[in-house]
């Protein structure tokens, strides 16, 4: 049986997660997988930080003083991934997103909490299977439109004024 764990560890302080958002990330990381057609057991972990934790990984890793919404740190290369020997998944990667940058995206865009932490846990699942937009162009044109069918997928979807999550 196929299966995906998500572990979810929540670094930050600034902010208490609203109940849902570990299941809404869980569902987000298995509707990704299953879009792709990804037909092995997964595993992924998400940790929540704040921005000065974003910060110091993003200076670390890609020598970029800023903090940041989302990174990704993909395990695999060319759809190999390592396999736990202790449950026979595929280990993905991490994802860490900033709550700090996704409440501050949230009011910008005029939309849920919930809607931006799925989009940037579905962004960041996508980065773990290999997907990458830093050119632009048709890559990053074919992640937005993964990017956007999965959100629907989820119910995760735009009203007129506002997004909003449907559970």
């Amino acid at each position: 049986m196929i299966k995906t764990k998500v572990v979810i560890t929540d670094k930050q302080k600034n902010f208490r997660l609203p109940s849902g958002i570990r299941m809404l990330v869980r569902r987000a990381c298995s509707a990704v997988l299953v879009t792709e057609e990804f037909l092995d057991s997964a595993e992924v972990n998400v940790t929540f930080v704040d921005d000065d934790e974003i910060k110091k990984l993003n200076t670390d890793f890609r020598n970029i003083e800023n903090s940041t919404d989302v990174l990704s740190f993909p395990l695999g290369e060319n759809g190999v991934y390592d396999t736990n020997p202790e449950n026979g998944a595929k280990m993905l990667g991490d994802i860490v997103i900033s709550v700090d940058h996704a409440v501050h995206q949230a009011e910008l865009y005029g939309h849920t909490l919930q809607r931006e932490i799925a989009f940037l846990t579905v962004h960041s699942m996508l980065h773990l299977l290999g997907y990458d937009h830093v050119n632009g162009g048709l890559e990053q044109m074919k992640m937005r439109e993964k990017e956007e069918l999965v959100l629907a997928k989820l119910g995760v979807v735009r009203g007129e004024d506002e997004d909003t999550y449907e559970e």
